[in-house]
């Protein structure tokens, strides 16, 4: 390892009381679906006083919608951006990097289930908890002070390096989506999800979707004069369960040896207002994957093929259609060789600070890799910490790794981007 890679390692060591400091202020910040403003701003004021220069990349559904890979959602964007920040290169003869991070979590609730406040930041026994520690505000803190130290130890980049920071990775991609379409690129793209320390190579695609439909109301004391629509909703999702078992039996070669890779989550149920109404109107969503190499439009004709087939068995159905409506995720999946040159650098940094090869990542689930991957030509994958929990109540990431993860983002700098001393 050369001089100047053990200073800006050293550089990280210093810093690590104000990385774990800035993962606990972001962690703090409550920033789920359409309430991210507070964690943007804590995010454009720290970028600030680290001597970036912070721009606000907006999502504008009109201007994107026009994009293959913009996901319609019914929600409003009014106010709503994302964090963006340069470093320009002070000398030529590098390759330019990008860090992408998501500041959105999912709900905690219900908060019955969590030994402490998931949005007041706890460390214990070399773990940090609170919702969004480990997905993914961690990363988010390890790739930002991963390039201040390179900077801290006195040294400049000979490639342009980004920051960015976005919204709505769990459930539609169109924040990071909007950055791209805003031109912010570079030739390799780093994302500190929390794989393990391992290299992502291999995702599935995802998909949200709706079924809605209605019953017939009546007090219960003339209950079989009514039509119960949540009770109608039963057989649709038993429908999807099957195509969700014919769907693992059609297995892709990387896939082979995960056990059930496809998975079909029954996210939301609404139906009723009065326990003594025989309920009129019902809802369910739901996520399905599908593997790489089937589209977006393939999986989504077999969800309308399913539901349509399931109701010729009640009679009610078959003369009340559901109505299935997607919107969110319609992110294809795929797969991209281990041996890439950023892939390969990021191995190596890695090996040298681990002492062996990091591990390679199958993923059963989506990230925002998918927009680099369609809408760009960088080489992107994932590398992030130790986490436990994400999605579930007592997140937690693993402090030692989230330092781990910052000396390797440095140590990439270094070799990818070159530093001038």
């Amino acid at each position: 390892m050369k001089g100047i890679e053990k200073q800006i390692l050293h550089a990280v060591d210093h810093l690590t009381d104000d990385i774990l400091d800035f993962t606990c202020r972001l962690v703090a910040e409550p920033s789920t679906l359409e309430n991210e403003a507070s964690v943007l701003r804590v995010m454009e004021e720290e970028l600030t006083k680290l001597s970036f220069d912070p721009v606000r990349v907006p999502i504008d559904p009109v201007t994107l919608s026009e994009h293959l890979g913009f996901a319609p959602v019914p929600w409003s964007y009014d106010g709503r951006y994302n964090v963006v920040a340069r470093r320009e290169a002070s000398a030529d003869g590098g390759r330019s990097a990008l860090f992408n991070g998501h500041l959105d979590v999912v709900s905690p609730e219900p908060r019955i289930l969590w030994n402490t406040d998931p949005f007041e930041p706890v460390e214990r026994d070399g773990w940090l908890y609170g919702r969004g520690a480990g997905d993914m505000k961690s990363g988010v803190a390890a790739m930002t002070y991963a390039v201040h130290a390179v900077e801290k130890a006195g040294s400049g980049f000979k490639a342009p390096v980004t920051i960015e920071t976005v919204i709505e990775e769990e459930c539609s991609g169109n924040g990071a989506l909007a950055c791209v379409a805003a031109g912010h690129d570079a030739e390799a793209v780093l994302i500190p999800e929390p794989m393990g320390l391992a290299i992502l190579t291999a995702q599935l695609g995802v998909l949200w979707f709706k079924v809605s439909l209605t019953g017939v109301p009546r007090h219960v004391h003339e209950a079989q004069a009514g039509v119960n629509a949540i009770e109608k909703c039963i057989p649709l999702i038993a429908a999807l369960r099957d195509l969700e078992a014919e769907m693992n039996q059609e297995v892709h070669p990387i896939y082979e040896g995960i056990q059930h890779p496809i998975n079909l989550n029954i996210g939301i149920i609404k139906g009723g207002d009065w326990p003594s109404t025989v309920p009129a109107a019902a809802e369910f969503h739901c996520r399905l994957s599908f593997f790489p190499g089937k589209t977006y439009d393939q999986t989504r004709q077999r969800i309308v093929d399913t539901i349509a087939q399931a109701t010729q068995a009640d009679p009610w159905l078959a003369e009340n259609q559901p109505k299935v409506e997607f919107y969110g995720f319609r992110s294809e999946g795929h797969v991209v060789d281990r041996n890439q040159p950023a892939f390969n650098t990021l191995n190596d940094c890695h090996r040298e600070i681990n002492g062996q090869d990091p591990g390679e990542l199958i993923s059963t689930a989506t990230t925002d890799v998918r927009a680099f991957h369609y809408y760009t030509q960088a080489q992107a994958t994932c590398y992030g910490p130790v986490a436990e929990n994400i999605h579930a109540a007592n997140e937690r990431v693993k402090i030692e790794s989230v330092i781990h993860t910052a000396k390797v983002y440095t140590l990439f700098l270094a070799r990818w981007c070159g530093i001038v001393e």
